[in-house]
């Protein structure tokens, strides 16, 4: 289940009061640029791609933090019954299903990274999954780049950035591609594309 899209933006400006930042900005882009590629591919709903693409960093809402906004924003779409959404707020970070795979600080306890794990291993991705996991790796606040710009700026900020996850994003662009039967870039032209 996922909220319907008043109460989707509700949530993230409810958040963004409490915890300002960019974050809000890059969660509209991503929605923008997930709802544009699904209205292209048969199959995919536009609207849920938009709230899963709106929601997936919701976590932020508790705070300034890297790792424990995925645990968070599960657990806060999970407590209002948004089970879909809730596993985007996982699946997002984890184009490679991996959690050696993310990037930056790992600011949650030994509890929360082996329920993290579960849940890693238990998901089945799905297209909305990916979806929002390509989407997020070309959406900075309030504007689409290309990919390697985006994947460079997340290095830059935090240190590294697994080759494996490059390869998985690339593969990524080209799945959406080939479904969407022209170039991703193209496809988001409305969305503010910059290179």
């Amino acid at each position: 289940m996922f909220p319907k899209r008043e109460e989707a933006e509700r949530l993230l400006k409810e958040g963004e009061a409490r915890n300002p930042g960019p974050w809000g900005s890059h969660s509209r882009t991503v929605a923008a640029c997930a709802e544009r590629i699904a209205a292209g591919i048969p199959g995919l709903d536009p609207e849920k791609a938009y709230v899963v693409g709106l929601l997936h960093d919701i976590g932020r809402r508790e705070g300034v933090t890297n790792f424990a906004h995925i645990i968070d924003g599960y657990r806060f779409l999970m407590g209002l019954g948004y089970d879909e959404a809730a596993k985007i707020c996982i699946t997002h970070s984890f184009a490679v299903p991996d959690i050696r795979m993310h990037v930056g600080n790992m600011d949650i306890s030994e509890e929360d990274r082996e329920e993290l794990i579960r849940l890693i291993r238990e998901y089945e991705y799905d297209d909305y999954d990916r979806l929002i996991q390509l989407c997020d790796s070309i959406a900075f606040p309030g504007q689409v780049v290309d990919l390697e710009t985006r994947m460079d700026d997340v290095e830059r900020r935090y240190g590294s950035y697994p080759q494996e996850k490059r390869e998985k994003n690339r593969e990524l662009k080209a799945y959406f591609e080939k479904k969407m039967g022209r170039n991703l870039y193209e496809a988001l032209d409305c969305c503010g594309h910059a290179e």
